[in-house]
């Protein structure tokens, strides 16, 4: 599309699905705080800051290299910074500290053809969201059965935490910043 073109030439990276869903994950944690923390002995500790957790296939298998700040991060600069340490994990370049401190994962199974999975949580963290395949399937609008490019996704999350209901509230939170990217420019 003439958007994703103007994208690519003016900040030298592809617009993909990651910096959306970054920025919706991001704006559904300062919702719901409890998934942005994690158990420390007895305490629960709440994160104040966003620090993602990107899975990114590499030859020995997936790896997490983390997204910090970013809540502070525009959408080219999170597209910028996941193609630079996805090239840096199929290089087997990336530092430890690249690899730790995460605050939430999300994981994109979708890529390897993934129509739906249960994402393992990546401790100490409290959830991790799991994209899956976009595929055309049947779906009602305004009384009509239409066809459309939907994708599941699936949350874990540490029920010691997070009940059932806050869960399913985080995640139609993501799914509503996801689909009006104008609040997601807002509240992401």
């Amino acid at each position: 599309s003439r958007r994703k073109d103007a994208f690519k030439e003016r900040h030298n990276v592809s617009l993909g699905f990651m910096s959306f869903f970054t920025k919706g994950v991001v704006g559904a944690l300062k919702a719901f705080p409890r998934l942005n923390a994690e158990i420390q002995g007895n305490e629960m500790v709440l994160k104040r800051y966003y620090d993602i957790g990107i899975a990114v296939g590499a030859e020995e298998g997936l790896v997490v290299p983390v997204l910090r700040d970013a809540d502070r991060k525009s959408f080219a600069e999170i597209e910028q910074e996941i193609a630079a340490l996805a090239k840096k994990a199929r290089e087997n370049s990336l530092a430890l500290t690249e690899l730790q401190g995460g605050t939430f994962t999300i994981t994109n199974g979708g890529i390897f053809g993934s129509l739906l999975s249960t994402p393992i949580l990546n401790a100490p963290q409290v959830g991790i969201l799991g994209m899956h395949k976009i595929e055309q399937r049947p779906v009602a609008v305004n009384g009509q059965v239409v066809i459309r490019p939907m994708m599941y996704v699936a949350l874990s999350y540490d029920h010691r935490i997070v009940d059932g209901r806050e869960a399913v509230q985080f995640l139609v939170r993501v799914k509503e910043l996801v689909e009006d990217p104008e609040t997601l420019l807002l509240e992401g």
